[in-house]
This record gives structure tokens, sequence and C-alpha cells, in this order.
């Protein structure tokens, strides 16, 4: 699923499985936390915060951190995956995570349904601990942590957690890397048979 914008390439990603991961995804294949109405973008689109809850005091501080913090959270993910520990990146998150995340509410509509919504505004520190603290949860977790996967596509670094039936999936989308992977295959055998 992607947050639509009008070029693919810029589209905000929520598939791979957390939200600390969904964070990760937003440097591939270029820089997709560019401004800070891309920031707010992410932040709803992520599910930190629910839908309508308004994000005016989000700014080019909140930007910079959300981007140390996802830099934190790709070193400690990626040593975790490698068996190389980032411990700097360790003490960092942990920091992070010290904060409180936004304490929810649910409220009732107009109509009786009930809907989530925070208690107050969310700060940043907020924000950025929620992020942090399901890094934590995630490596920490032996049955999540098994489900671990780097995408198996050319050039692409994106780690998802695999839930898939039978745990054989192999790329982080099937619509972008599944896709190129498939035509890739068939350029091949289309070559050999020319050859």
């Amino acid at each position: 699923m992607a947050y639509g914008t009008a070029t693919a390439s810029y589209a905000l990603r929520f598939d791979s499985g957390r939200i600390c991961l969904d964070l990760l995804t937003t440097t591939h294949p270029e820089e997709r936390l560019d401004s800070v109405d891309r920031l707010r973008a992410w932040i709803t689109g992520s599910g930190l915060v629910p839908p309508g809850t308004p994000l005016t005091g989000v700014d080019a501080g909140w930007l910079r951190a959300f981007r140390e913090l996802r830099e934190q959270v790709g070193q400690l993910v990626g040593g975790e995956l490698d068996g190389r520990p980032a411990d700097g990146a360790l003490i960092r998150v942990n920091a992070a995570a010290r904060g409180a995340p936004p304490a929810p509410c649910a409220v009732r509509t107009e109509d009786g349904a009930l809907v989530r919504r925070l208690r107050a505004l969310p700060t940043c520190e907020d924000l950025l601990a929620a992020v942090a603290r399901e890094t934590i949860e995630l490596l920490t977790d032996p049955k999540a942590r098994a489900s671990l996967r780097r995408c198996e596509g050319d050039n692409c670094p994106i780690v998802y957690l695999d839930t898939s039936r039978g745990r054989r999936r192999r790329w982080c989308s099937s619509e972008v890397c599944g896709n190129r992977e498939r035509v890739a295959r068939h350029r091949r055998r289309a070559a050999l048979a020319r050859a």
C-alpha cells in the first residue's frame, strides 16, 4: 500500500509490517522524507496518529529528528540481521524510547461508532518514542525477529516482516521488486530463445 503522490518513485510505502520498518523504506530509492509536508503525510499514513490529527507543530526540527531516528533504527536492525551489533545505535534508540508515546482514547462519532483519537496533540518526542519502542519490541520478540527479511530484489535494502503463509516471501513488494524480477526473468528467457 502506498500513500499516493503523482510520482511512484516518491510514493510513501506502508507494507513492511511495522511502523519502524516503514520508516526505513523512506530512504529508497531516494529520500522520501524531503519536506515537512511529506513527514506529516508519513506520520498519518503510518498510523502513528489517527486520521485527522492536526500536525501543525511539525517543522524542520521534527524532520531532522525523524531522519536521525531512522538512521539509528536502520543501523540497529541491519546490525542485528548481519550479526554485527550496533551498540551506539542501540543506546540512541533506547534513549528515544524513554519518552511516552501519545496516549490514545476512544470517542464516539455522531453516528455512535467508536474512533481512536489522541488525548493531546503529539509532540515530536512522543512520536519518536512510539517508533523507538516498536523497534525495541520487534528486536526483542524472538518470533517477530525471526520473521525479519531483507528484500531479494536487486539493490533493494528494504527490510520487512515476513508474515506470509510458509514464510516464503522474497520481496519487499510483489508489485515492485517481485514484478521487476519477473520482468527480468522473462527478458532472460526471451534472449535465450533468440540466441
